[in-house]
C-alpha cells in the first residue's frame, strides 16, 4: 500500500489540469477500497471547484436543497482544523437527519471522515472518505489509514490550488528542527507543547517556525503545515 500511495501522490504531484486530479481522487479511492472520496474547495471570492466519486444524482440533491447549510459535517469542519469522523457528530435534529437519510439514499455508506484543509487568502477546502462498514470495521480502518489520507489531502489540495495559479509551488528543503516543529502542530501539539517536546524555549520554536514558513512561502503556521504535508516534508 505504501508504494501504491507514493505511485498516486507523484500522479497527483504531477496533475497538469482538473481532470487528471479528479482520475487521482478515483485511484484513491481504488487503492483503499471505499464507496466514495471527495474534495471541495471554497475560495474566499465564493468561487467553487469539486473532485469526487459521489453520483451525480446525489450532487444534484445536495446542491438544491442547500443541504451545505445544514449538514452537520459541513458546519463542524468549518469550525475545526483536525480530522473529524461522522460517528462523533450530532444527527439527533430533523435536518441533520434528512441530510444522513438521503445520503444513503442515494447511494452513501454509513461511515465517514472529513479532513478540512485551510490554505491561502481564506481558501477552505473538505477531503472525505465515506464508506459503508460496521463501527469496528471502520475504526480500524482509519486507525491504520488516517495518516496517509491526511498526507493525500493536502496532496490534492496543494495542486488544486498550483492549477488555479497556473503554476506549481516550489518548496525549499527544511531543517531536522523545523520539520519537528511543524510535525508536531500537525499532530495537534500547542506550542508550549511543541518547545516542551524539542526541549527547547518558545522562542526558539517560533524561529523554527518562522524559517518554515519562508521557505515553504505559507502565509500562516496552519499554510505552512499543510505545505508541508502536501510536499512530503513531514507526516503524522
Amino acid at each position: 500500500m505504501a508504494r501504491k500511495l507514493d505511485d498516486i501522490l507523484e500522479r497527483l504531484g504531477q496533475a497538469a489540469d482538473p481532470s487528471q486530479l479528479e482520475a487521482g481522487i478515483f485511484a484513491l479511492r481504488e487503492a483503499y477500497d471505499v464507496e466514495h472520496l471527495v474534495y471541495h474547495s471554497v475560495k474566499s471570492s465564493g468561487d467553487q471547484w469539486a473532485a469526487l466519486t459521489y453520483p451525480a444524482d446525489w450532487v444534484e440533491v445536495y446542491t438544491a436543497e442547500r443541504f451545505q447549510t445544514v449538514d452537520p459535517v459541513v458546519l463542524s469542519c468549518f469550525r475545526g482544523f483536525r480530522p473529524l469522523d461522522w460517528k462523533s457528530l450530532d444527527w439527533s435534529g430533523r435536518a441533520a437527519r434528512t441530510v444522513l437519510g438521503e445520503g444513503i439514499a442515494h447511494g452513501l455508506g454509513n461511515q465517514g471522515v472529513s479532513l478540512p484543509i485551510r490554505g491561502p487568502s481564506g481558501q477552505f477546502a473538505l477531503f472525505t472518505v465515506n464508506h459503508a462498514a460496521r463501527d469496528d470495521s471502520w475504526a480500524r480502518f482509519t486507525a491504520s489509514c488516517l495518516n496517509d489520507l491526511v498526507l493525500a489531502a493536502h496532496y490534492v489540495n496543494e495542486r488544486a490550488l498550483a492549477l488555479d495559479a497556473g503554476e506549481t509551488p516550489r518548496h525549499g528543503a527544511l531543517s531536522p528542527r523545523e520539520a519537528d516543529a511543524l510535525t508536531l502542530l500537525a499532530a495537534g501539539r500547542s506550542r508550549a507543547q511543541a518547545a516542551d517536546a524539542l526541549k527547547i524555549s518558545e522562542h526558539t520554536l517560533r524561529v523554527y517556525i518562522e524559517g518554515a514558513r519562508h521557505k515553504l512561502g505559507a502565509l500562516n503556521t496552519t499554510h505552512a503545515v499543510a505545505n508541508a504535508l502536501a510536499n512530503g516534508l513531514i507526516g503524522l
